[in-house]
């Protein structure tokens, strides 16, 4: 499965934005499906994960109240609602996608990434 991230800007603190990410190649109904990002000089971080079939969720603390993730299968199309945002959301944000199971905060247990799109929080 490909997937394109996109939606990425700049916003001022305090703003919002929603991330896409576009599947395309297989059943995007099939797959689990993550949110990650990497600030400059840092690791790679979980931020969000949602079961295939969008009953569950699963959040990093750091977003927890602030960000939404959600998935429309029938755009083969998921979502990263965020709101709130800071400084320290400055990041270059990641979809993946996983075979159904256990949602995790693991990188290495999603197949598939996306290029990423980059988030700017200005204070």
């Amino acid at each position: 499965v490909q997937l394109q991230a996109s939606g990425g800007g700049l916003v001022q603190a305090g703003g919002s934005l929603r991330l896409s990410c576009a599947a395309s190649g297989r059943t995007f109904s099939s797959y689990d499906m993550g949110w990650f990002r990497q600030a400059p000089g840092k690791d790679r971080e979980f931020v969000a994960a949602i079961r295939w079939s969008g009953s569950g969720t699963y959040y990093a603390n750091s977003v927890k109240g602030r960000f939404t993730i959600s998935r429309d299968n029938a755009k083969n199309t998921g979502y990263l609602q965020m709101n709130s945002l800071t400084p320290a959301d400055t990041a270059v944000y990641y979809c993946a996608v996983k075979g159904k199971g256990a949602l995790t905060a693991s990188a290495p247990s999603y197949d598939y990434w996306g290029q990423g799109t980059l988030v700017t929080v200005s204070s």
